[in-house]
């Protein structure tokens, strides 16, 4: 192996606290990473996603994305075609190899293997985790009548080698399309072969922060701001304006880590109306009847009418962007043009004012919209508070720690992740978040659910992380079966009744929930501490009536209760 892709995989295995389990293994990990990394714009675990072992069927990393979320169950599909009403799928299926040489018949044993993966009566012996993708990809296919088109299908085939468009490898590639195209299942299909050269450049791009190029003519220059080194106010065209929202392969880009709410869906009255207006013969009235995008950006460089953009989220507009994403292959979007806001500036609490402010007119409340931006920027410096094994970093943008190497990438604690941890460990609530936000996110949007509130303490916010990010760790290191992965959240629950020292008290008494967590934190940050109190909690899922893997047990509350009773009763 060269030494960049040993470099490159140093590295990677560093900054995800992963150990070596070989070089083969390792460059399995390293392809997977670099692939989806560049497919996919939010952080995500590379182990759950490397499917190469016995029975691997010739794959070694699958990814399946389903309007811009990567599923790991087939509840979250529910979530998504509940939420939006129609479902985008994207496929990618990975081949990674340590020869230095492309081969023919390794080729033709990934396709082959992908092909299978698609078949009604498949031939190959499949592993676990080949089996689990297939099951959700089974139950894709179920809800096809809620496909915006056919899914796209992406094989990365990747060697330690050089591509030099061998002809007999194009003929291998070429048949390998056409056998997929037969099964009718796909409205495209890529299959791209990856050398060590591809490899090292797309592991750069995971690095870059985000960043476009608009023609910006129809504009105004905003006077002289404090805090704001540029502004501009004025009207983009469709074709300009998706340059923003979406990366070269025509994906949604994760622009929207500033904005208060998630996509609501096309169904509710305001992104129904926007979308009637898009497919209408006038769709040109667009542009007079929207409130426009706000874009807050770190710095904006332009060259007369081009404008380059580096560093940038949207902050107001994420329905009137996700409705024109859905519906940028209509034969009306050519008339569109969209009122913009593009900002630059630095200062944290200007973008809070900015995104506050702009948000004002949606259905949210005032202290909603607080919540979620300064609290949010309060826990990240709670967080930033902690030194040594303590140390963990809460992302509130999308790879905001990307760019910097000395951050671990095991140690980011996303927004998401953050919900699921704290409404498990202090909501008691693991049965809403084993899908994609599920209930949790649906309730905290109307404003019912007991997170980011205000005046909480951010003590039990970070003390569910670290459980978290202890609790990975052990999966990491095969402490602890991945099996038990599924009731991870069920463990992070168990785990504080079983060592609280004393009653939870209120969560907005910052004093009390300190000191409350303070023997949490005491057993979390050590290992041989925390690995038996979590067997603990795993003894207590195997011994109680309780199915970890049936999902009927894992998501309803009266199950929960049983594991709650079961806790008490051990004590």
């Amino acid at each position: 192996m060269d030494k960049i892709t040993t470099s490159l995989i140093s590295e990677l295995l560093k900054n995800k606290e992963l150990e070596s389990e070989g070089e083969s293994k390792d460059f399995e990990k390293l392809a997977n990473y670099c692939i989806i990394s560049n497919e996919y714009s939010k952080t995500f675990e590379i182990e759950s996603l490397t499917v190469g072992d016995g029975n691997d069927t010739g794959i070694e990393g699958i990814a399946i994305i389903v309007n811009g979320q990567l599923i790991e169950n087939t509840e979250e599909i529910d979530d998504l075609l509940e939420t939006n009403n129609s479902l985008e799928v994207l496929y990618i299926f990975i081949q990674a190899k340590t020869s230095p040489n492309f081969n023919s018949g390794e080729l033709g044993t990934f396709i082959f293997g992908v092909t299978d993966f698609f078949a009604n009566n498949p031939a190959l012996v499949r592993n676990v985790d080949i089996s689990r993708f297939a099951e959700i990809s089974d139950y894709l296919y179920q809800k096809a009548p809620s496909f915006k088109e056919n899914p796209t299908l992406k094989l990365y085939y990747v060697t330690t080698g050089k591509w030099l468009n061998d002809e007999n490898l194009l003929a291998v590639i070429n048949n390998g399309i056409t056998t997929l195209e037969q099964k009718n299942l796909f409205e495209k299909i890529n299959i791209t072969p990856y050398g060590a050269k591809e490899i090292a450049n797309s592991y750069r791009r995971t690095k870059e922060a985000i960043s476009t190029t608009i023609n910006f003519n129809n504009r105004v220059t905003l006077p002289p701001i404090n805090g704001i080194s540029q502004a501009y106010i004025g009207i983009l065209p469709y074709s300009e304006f998706r340059k923003i929202i979406t990366n070269d392969e025509d994906g949604l880009l994760s622009v929207f880590e500033d904005n208060v709410r998630d996509f609501q869906g096309d169904s509710n009255d305001v992104n129904g109306g926007i979308m009637k207006t898009l497919n209408s013969t006038d769709s040109d009235i667009f542009s007079v009847l929207n409130n426009g995008v706000t874009i807050v950006a770190s710095s904006i460089s332009p060259t007369g009418d081009k404008f380059t953009i580096k560093d940038y989220q949207i902050v107001n507009g994420c329905q009137t962007s996700n409705v024109l994403f859905n519906n940028r292959k209509g034969e009306h979007m050519k008339n569109v043009h969209i009122p913009v806001k593009i900002i630059a500036t630095t200062d944290d609490d200007i973008k809070t004012r900015i995104t506050l402010a702009t948000n004002n007119q949606t259905p949210i409340k005032k202290e909603q919209l607080a919540a979620l931006t300064e609290f949010q920027r309060s826990l990240e410096q709670y967080f930033n508070s902690f030194t040594g094994d303590e140390r963990l970093y809460y992302e509130r943008r999308a790879k905001q720690y990307n760019l910097d190497n000395s951050v671990p990438k095991t140690r980011i604690i996303t927004v998401p992740y953050q919900i699921k941890s704290f409404a498990a460990m202090f909501l008691n609530d693991p049965h809403n978040v084993t899908s994609f936000f599920g209930t949790i996110v649906k309730r905290l949007n109307e404003g019912k659910a007991q997170i980011f509130t205000p005046d909480h303490s951010y003590a039990p916010y970070y003390t569910s992380a670290v459980a978290f990010y202890k609790l990975e760790s052990h999966f990491r290191k095969k402490n602890i079966d991945s099996i038990y992965k599924k009731v991870r959240f069920h463990i992070l629950m168990l785990f504080r009744l079983l060592n609280e020292v004393e009653k939870i008290p209120v969560l907005n008494s910052s004093k009390k929930m300190e000191k409350y967590c303070k023997p949490l934190m005491e057993i979390l940050t050590n290992d041989e501490k925390s690995l038996e109190a979590f067997q603990r909690c795993i003894h207590i899922i195997d011994t109680a009536d309780f199915n970890k893997e049936d999902r009927s047990d894992i998501k309803v509350l009266s199950k929960t209760r049983i594991l709650i009773d079961a806790a008490g009763k051990s004590l």
